[in-house]
């Protein structure tokens, strides 16, 4: 039997907007297994980030339970919160993130929880960067970028990989190319990974496919 990575029970995220309250949350029913790949469709304002916001630890609900790897994440401190981020989820962003004074190598073992440059530099090699340790994120194409971006959302083993349209500053041929090193950590390493995507082709890469509407799951699709 599978273990539940990611449980969301009837999560709710309300935020005031002037007068009014907006549900970007309404409800979230949603639980996510071990090894799965999924992808989150919806139109701007569906609550795609949200969810990605709320299970990655980084904004907390305003009502319901959400759960990684079993623990309770409203329940836990500030501190626990952030031993849990680090040593469990990897995050990688649309536009990068990566410190533009640092090297390839430095991005990586930036949230390391030790200094570990050769496990770094093996990390770089296996996503096809053997030999740009010491260039810099000017000095990278987008995709290069993005597959450093990678390696440091793995460096600490995490068991789940958070990727907010990872592919949207991306030409077609590198985004299959990081679609694809996805695809290959979920099933060669069994990394639990799920994508924020407006691109199909992307979303294609991922064994289920979720569509949200208005802070709600309106269809799930499995492949």
């Amino acid at each position: 039997m599978n273990n539940h990575v990611l449980e969301f029970r009837n999560v709710w995220k309300t935020y005031h907007m002037g007068d009014d309250l907006v549900n970007a949350l309404a409800g979230l029913d949603l639980v996510l297994d071990e090894g799965s790949f999924t992808a989150v469709m919806g139109p701007s304002g569906s609550g795609k980030s949200t969810f990605l916001h709320v299970a990655g630890i980084l904004d907390t609900p305003t009502m319901g339970v959400c759960r990684l790897n079993g623990n309770e994440t409203v329940k836990l401190s500030k501190k626990e919160q952030a031993r849990l981020r680090r040593n469990e989820i990897g995050f990688i962003f649309q536009r990068f993130n990566l410190m533009s004074q640092l090297t390839s190598l430095e991005n990586v073992m930036l949230p390391m929880i030790d200094n570990d440059s050769q496990k770094a530099k093996e990390i770089l090699d296996k996503i096809g960067l053997h030999g740009k340790y010491n260039k810099r994120p000017t000095q990278l194409s987008g995709g290069e970028q993005q597959r450093v971006a990678i390696a440091r959302a793995l460096i600490n083993n995490p068991s789940i990989i958070l990727a907010d349209e990872p592919t949207g500053e991306l030409d077609t041929r590198n985004a299959n190319s990081i679609m694809q090193i996805l695809r290959d950590l979920n099933m060669n390493e069994g990394v639990t990974i799920v994508v924020v995507t407006h691109n199909p082709v992307a979303a294609d890469f991922a064994d289920e496919i979720i569509h949200m509407s208005d802070g709600k799951i309106v269809n799930m699709a499995s492949k």
